[in-house]
């Protein structure tokens, strides 16, 4: 069993782990919703549906998980079903970021069966998605604190091209941070812009001359030479890429808390807390989104 494994089985409260994140506005969902839907009925719509459900029929359903897991975008499956049956009835027996069993009902629905049908797909492949990265990353977070109670796990710009609002907000929602939404809201000078920028110096002196005040600088590197170098520069953050954990360990203790300190780079599940005990603030991982397996959940429909 690995530190992962057994991170998923304790309660979240044992882990002080942070509080609930804030709800995603409709306004950020409903149009994701409406395109997956759209997408769903095609140019002919649920021609199985209409042709063996007689109309008006009335059925209820529940959402069951048929794996453990950490529960994200309840809210969003839910929209996909008031979509299509502006009268249906929703009854929420969790919230997001709870920790469910297999065999939990994560919410009842009732309305037109028609409606309950022909949303199912769409919004049992949105809330899986969701809970799947959530769990992953509670899992992670979990792991991560056990090595250092300060140490945060975050995601990275390595979504699926037009969920990446959704994907972030499940990482929030496994007790993750969120990196930069995207490449408007941070800098982040990696190697490719340093080498052709002529060097570190010149790259964080432009970005410092072109952002405003408000705007962060984080510069990738990869040796502790060049780590000492961008000490004296003036930046925020700084991503220590592909170290090995003595290195990682050298890189903390020469920061001595001036930045923010981020791994990044080859930090598979079991290396999850050995990299965090090396006393990094931040673990930077793709994979708690373009990895993230799917949970299981399920739609059990019965007629009224």
């Amino acid at each position: 069993m690995t530190m992962l494994d057994v991170a998923l089985d304790l309660p979240a409260a044992d882990l002080h782990r942070d509080a609930r994140p804030t709800p995603l506005s409709p306004l950020l969902y409903e149009p994701l919703v409406r395109a997956a839907i759209t997408d769903d009925l095609g140019r002919g719509g649920d021609i199985t549906t209409d042709a063996v459900i007689p109309l008006g029929t009335v059925a209820e359903a529940q959402i069951v998980s048929r794996q453990k897991g950490c529960v994200s975008g309840l809210e969003v499956a839910l929209t996909a079903f008031r979509m299509l049956d502006p009268g249906v009835v929703l009854v929420r027996h969790v919230a997001d970021a709870d920790r469910v069993e297999a065999g939990d009902v994560l919410a009842t629905i009732g309305g037109q069966a028609r409606a309950l049908l022909t949303a199912e797909r769409t919004a049992l492949n949105l809330l899986g998605r969701m809970c799947g990265i959530a769990t992953v990353t509670g899992a992670a977070a979990d792991a991560a604190r056990f090595a250092s109670p300060h140490a945060r796990v975050c995601c990275t710009r390595k979504t699926t091209p037009g969920l990446r609002v959704l994907e972030k907000y499940a990482v929030r929602c496994g007790g993750g941070v969120n990196h930069r939404f995207g490449l408007d809201d941070g800098v982040l000078i990696k190697d490719n812009h340093v080498a052709l920028a002529g060097g570190i110096a010149p790259a964080i002196a432009r970005a410092k001359a072109a952002v405003g005040h408000m705007v962060k600088i984080e510069v990738e590197v990869d040796t502790l030479d060049q780590l000492r170098e961008v000490l004296d520069l003036g930046a925020d953050a700084v991503l220590l890429d592909n170290m090995d954990l003595n290195t990682l360990t050298q890189a903390v203790a020469l920061v001595d808390g001036r930045l923010i300190t981020e791994a990044s780079g080859g930090i598979t599940p079991d290396k999850v807390a050995d990299v965090a005990g090396t006393g990094v603030d931040l673990l930077s991982l793709g994979w708690l989104t373009h990895s993230a397996k799917t949970l299981d959940v399920a739609l059990d429909i019965e007629p009224v």
